[in-house]
């Protein structure tokens, strides 16, 4: 199937105070954000044409900016207004909502404190799927080479764009190999996440155990699910976790904004059996944001 350009599409983007043609929605080639990668984002999903804890999500936006030296220049609720009307005007109901923050070009150096911050939200159609048979087969994880840096060398808890770079390679790398995704090890060799998703284990011990989220976003999709798995009387364990402690896992998931609750069935030499626990958190987190 042929790769519809995002720059080619018809609709309308919320663009530095005004809403522009989708076409029209464009910035310099020289703008500091595309040499020196100061851009922030949020990814966001709306289910019936309401964006799924939305307020998290210009929280989080606002503290990416900070990270990066600058501020996001609106307020929670007029920001979180903007997004609801992006979905409008575009007729959307079942979509995704990615609203960013980017240095301009009046300046191309390193230092950029005289940029002029611009602000966008787009918007497109994502129908609210749910196919539990097809879910429960589960994904295959590959362990990528790339490692998540420590809290001393990068922002690592802003969402920015530049820290997603080891993780295109490392998706690349592991679809050349056949699997679907990849499992990323942290600085110190524990596990961390997926390229852009967080992950879970239920270990033979019954608790179900995530990495500590320390040098990496604690998403809020990861935040969510760790509630509804307490509410549902199961113990969640944040610690830190070796690879080889995979060995002890019976069940594996993902989670994410875009991944949902994903059953995974493998990383690398380490199986899985998509279980119980994995469906019944498939199918309350998809009750909770069509409620």
């Amino acid at each position: 199937m042929a790769l519809i350009p995002f720059d080619d599409r018809d609709g309308l983007i919320w663009m530095n105070g005004e809403m522009i043609p989708w076409r029209d929605a464009r910035t310099h080639s020289l703008t500091h954000a595309l040499h020196y990668a100061s851009q922030v984002f949020e990814g966001e999903r709306a289910y019936s044409g309401k964006i799924f804890k939305s307020r998290e999500h210009t929280e989080r936006l606002r503290a990416s900016c900070q990270y990066l030296d600058f501020d996001l220049p609106l307020g929670n609720e007029e920001f979180d207004a903007i997004k609801a009307q992006v979905l409008d005007a575009n007729d959307i109901s079942d979509g995704y909502v990615r609203a960013f923050c980017w240095r301009g070009s009046e300046m191309m150096a390193i230092s950029a404190q005289e940029t002029k911050i611009h602000v966008a939200v787009a918007a497109w159609q994502w129908p609210s799927y749910f196919d539990p048979e097809t879910k429960m087969k589960g994904i295959t994880l590959d362990i990528a080479d790339w490692k998540r840096p420590s809290a001393e060398s990068a922002p690592v808890h802003a969402k920015a764009a530049g820290l997603y770079m080891i993780c295109t390679l490392s998706k690349h790398a592991a679809e050349k190999k056949g699997f679907q995704d990849a499992l990323m090890l942290d600085y110190r060799g524990y596990v961390a996440e997926a390229t852009g998703a967080n992950v879970f284990f239920l270990m033979d011990d019954g608790k179900l155990h995530t990495p500590l989220a320390d040098c990496f976003l604690n998403g809020i999709t990861r935040q969510t699910v760790i509630g509804l798995a307490k509410d549902a009387g199961i113990e969640v364990v944040e610690r830190h976790i070796m690879p080889e402690e995979m060995a002890q896992a019976t069940e594996c998931f993902l989670t994410g904004t875009a991944a949902e609750v994903t059953p995974v069935s493998q990383v690398q030499d380490y199986s899985f059996t998509p279980g119980d626990t994995t469906r019944m958190l498939v199918e309350r987190y998809f009750e909770l944001v069509n409620s």
